[in-house]
């Protein structure tokens, strides 16, 4: 399968340029790559490969996630209705001329490319962990109280035994379409049914435990490995946040936050710890013992060293995350000036600095 391309080289636009200069170069080229206009083979992609890329970056929150974090980003956290949903509106005023509405229909399936489909909302359970878990990964196990499928009525939100029908008002097709005429085009918007709220469907004798809804409150227990070498930061299961019928799961966030160390301070993969030692050691040199996330390690320092050296430990430091290897962790001496001398330490200092002349 070939990578996509970046969506802002797909548009022709930097990642600077604002949301109208996205929209007039979207607009160009869609009415370019429109399969109605363009008859070559390639049009038809080339219309679903702008549209994609348009429906991300006129979107402020999905445009800040692919900036952080490309593809995969956008991909992990959206499906592919959701990516499309925002930007429906704007489909529906730019490809409304001349038959153009049917656009999705064809090139991406369903009534107007799954606009309509409902996703559930997504769920955010925080939690923090240690340095030395960082270190090994931690293994979470907790219950989560979410929406849930009525297992009463299967999701349908219907009485067992009975079954929904067709929305008299959209017939069905869970959405109504307006067409306004401005010279010599034609607009056409399509908005959600309010009759049977985009479902295509009216129930007429709901479900005793869902009241309808087809889902209720329930608890699930959810397990979740947090992998060696994780940083603070939000990462998600996909389909474990409140569910809806017939329709896309949302997501579980899972917060991390990584607990400040006593003695280490971390950057990336690497960490990071201050000694200290006497001036006296650091002149005649010394072996000392360092902490470290798995215990202790001897470190020689040796005689003259100056205050900031650094010792580096290898592999001491935190796991690269999802790979091999791990970090190192870098020891910096730091030499202890006395700020009290006794009468006896000054003078044996003196004999050292005349014995220097």
């Amino acid at each position: 399968m070939a990578a996509k391309r970046d969506y802002y080289e797909v548009l022709g636009v930097s990642k600077t340029s604002p949301i109208h200069e996205i929209k007039q170069q979207y607009r160009k080229l869609a009415l370019k790559f429109h399969p109605d206009r363009n008859k070559s083979t390639e049009a038809g992609e080339h219309f679903k490969e702008i549209s994609e890329a348009y429906a991300v970056l006129s979107d402020t929150e999905k445009r800040q996630i692919y900036d952080q974090h490309g593809h995969a980003g956008v991909d992990g956290r959206y499906s592919t209705d959701d990516i499309f949903r925002g930007a429906s509106a704007d489909f529906g005023a730019t490809f409304s001329r001349g038959g153009f509405e049917s656009i999705f229909e064809s090139i991406f399936g369903g009534s107007g490319g799954g606009f309509g489909r409902q996703r559930g909302s997504d769920m955010l359970y925080r939690t923090t962990v240690t340095l030395e878990e960082v270190l090994h990964g931690k293994k979470m196990d907790f219950e989560m109280q979410k929406q849930m499928r009525c297992e009463n009525c299967s999701g349908s939100g219907c009485k067992p035994g009975t079954s929904p029908r067709a929305c008299i008002t959209c017939r069905g097709q869970g959405q109504v379409r307006q067409t306004r005429r401005m010279g010599n085009a034609s607009f056409v918007t399509a908005m959600p049914c309010s009759a049977c709220r985009g479902q295509g469907s009216t129930i007429e004798t709901p479900c005793n435990d869902c009241k309808g809804r087809g889902n209720k409150k329930g608890s699930k227990r959810i397990t979740f490995e947090i992998p060696p070498g994780i940083d603070s930061g939000d990462y998600t299961i996909q389909g474990e946040g409140n569910e809806v019928p017939d329709g896309v799961n949302g997501d579980l966030i899972i917060r991390v936050t990584v607990q400040p160390h006593e003695h280490f301070k971390r950057d990336g993969r690497d960490i990071f710890y201050d000694h200290n030692i006497s001036m006296v050691d650091a002149t005649l040199g010394c072996n000392i013992m360092v902490p470290t996330l798995e215990g202790t390690e001897k470190i020689k320092v040796d005689s003259g060293s100056q205050p900031n050296t650094i010792t580096k430990l290898r592999g001491k430091g935190v796991p690269h995350i999802n790979s091999r290897g791990r970090g190192d962790q870098y020891v910096r001496i730091v030499v202890n000036i006395p700020k009290k001398l006794s009468k006896h330490q000054k003078k044996l200092l003196d004999e050292f600095q005349r014995s220097r002349d």
